[in-house]
């Protein structure tokens, strides 16, 4: 089984990407985390199991949003569903967020004063509308949380490289982190997170941004906008131990 690491958090803190590797699904699901692709729901909790076991997570304490790709960022104080949100904060020691990708980015979120974390996901809509903005604010309005001393991880998600888009979609993002090549238009979705979080208050020091692109990597990486309904999900998640 193949599990990313983040390395910007200190010590106390779990904070983990999975990749498509380890699980015990059928190809080419493998280690898929979602009920929500037809996989046998038996493999689904086995996968989970694998997965959260690895990084010494109890598997009842995973809080997940219900992710409608919109920009709800939700207070998660006990594990469970919270439906209609695309991003939890907690300050709930021993409760892990989580949030589902396959090409969408994930953030995650840590401060280390207030000992809150927060789970966002990021997709193309989350990122034109700075999800990940929002989620700092509202870890600010209920954790008193200064942006300064966040501590942030960009996870694998659709890169520069290969993330084409069509012109309505290119036309919602700053021109500097859009590419054209081709007659096609190429969207930074992680660099455009990177800068909603500095323009939010975070240093550029505390913020980690992945080089994985999962789209390009079908070795490593689910990815709906290459293999389409044939593709599984992953899961960024991330919580406080100590």
């Amino acid at each position: 089984m193949t599990v990313i690491r983040s390395s910007v958090f200190p010590p106390g803190i779990t904070a983990a990407f999975s990749t498509r590797n380890g699980g015990v699904s059928p190809p080419p699901l493998g280690m898929n985390l979602s009920f929500m692709v037809g996989d046998d729901p038996l493999n689904v909790r086995k996968n989970r199991e694998i997965f959260f076991g690895s990084l010494g997570i109890p598997s009842g304490r995973i809080a997940i949003p219900g992710q409608v790709h919109g920009t709800t960022v939700r207070r998660a104080d006990a594990p469970g569903e919270y439906p209609l949100a695309d991003a939890l904060i907690s300050s709930k020691q021993g409760l892990f967020l989580c949030i589902s990708v396959a090409d969408c980015v994930p953030v995650l979120l840590f401060d280390p004063l207030g000992n809150a974390v927060a789970a966002v996901h990021a997709g193309w809509r989350g990122t034109a509308s700075a999800i990940a903005a929002a989620a700092v604010r509202a870890m600010h309005a209920e954790f008193g949380t200064l942006p300064a001393g966040l501590m942030a991880s960009i996870g694998p998600s659709a890169s520069e490289c290969c993330y084409s888009v069509g012109a309505e979609v290119a036309s919602r993002f700053p021109p500097e982190f859009v590419r054209e090549e081709g007659g096609k238009s190429f969207v930074d979705l992680k660099g455009a997170n990177r800068s909603q979080l500095l323009d939010a208050g975070l240093r550029p020091g505390n913020v980690e941004l992945s080089p994985y692109c999962t789209i390009g990597d079908s070795l490593l990486f689910h990815s709906y906008r290459r293999d389409g309904a044939k593709s599984g999900r992953m899961m960024g998640v991330i919580g406080r131990t100590a």
